[in-house]
């Protein structure tokens, strides 16, 4: 999916596409949450509190992934969620390190920007795993077995070099799919079912753990 530039999209709009999610609108305050992704999010300025409780400030600001932090209110942003082991990942740690990074050369970072290619410093048996994981109900042995890892040395991989487990990522592969059924309309129960939670409660819980929202905050699709 490669829709070109979008800053000058006035409408809130979400889309997913090979490596990433974007989202522009408005956002309220969050909650302290962890991504299972990079985020890019760029605004006339964007504030977000870390961990430690320190503001940071800018016109873009990068969060590596499962770093703590709460996304300040702001009237218009745009926010990519960028997968791990996608290409444009390695830029992102090459530049960021572990915490929050001002990064302005982003500023008009478009979807084309992001090539549709697999890391090239993640080892490729952990980016093959970490696709699979897109196969609903595979569990982490079969996805092992079919990278050619014990499952364990699978699980010291996800966390040397992604720095989390693959259970988290499966759990962040589900909430961007019930972000995609919520913005096409369907209400949190029906998204839940879709994307594989237990129930809406079990889906709330997730969203606001690791974006920090719940499934009411995300807006839906203009008819």
């Amino acid at each position: 999916m490669r829709a070109g530039r979008i800053v000058d999209v006035r409408e809130p709009r979400f889309a997913v596409g090979d490596g990433y999610a974007v989202y522009r609108g408005p956002v309220g305050d969050s909650s302290v949450h962890r991504h299972a992704a990079f985020q890019v999010a760029i605004g006339a300025e964007v504030s977000m509190v870390d961990g430690s409780g320190t503001t940071h400030r800018g016109g873009v600001l990068v969060v590596p992934p499962m770093v703590r932090h709460r996304l300040l209110a702001t009237s218009d942003l745009v926010t990519f969620f960028v997968e791990p082991h996608c290409a444009f990942a390695d830029r992102l740690r090459e530049r960021c390190g572990e915490g929050i990074a001002v990064v302005p050369e982003l500023a008009d970072l478009c979807e084309a920007d992001i090539p549709v290619r697999a890391s090239a410093t993640l080892d490729p048996r952990l980016v093959a795993a970490l696709e699979a994981v897109e196969d609903r109900g595979v569990t982490v042995p079969d996805l092992a077995a079919r990278v050619g890892l014990s499952p364990q040395r699978l699980r010291a991989l996800a966390r040397e070099q992604v720095g989390m487990p693959v259970t988290r990522w499966r759990v962040w592969v589900g909430l961007r799919r019930a972000a995609e059924a919520l913005w096409a309309g369907q209400s949190p129960a029906e998204a839940a079912a879709t994307a594989g939670f237990a129930d809406q409660a079990h889906l709330t819980r997730r969203m606001r753990e690791m974006l920090g929202l719940t499934p009411a905050a995300v807006p839906r699709a203009r008819s």
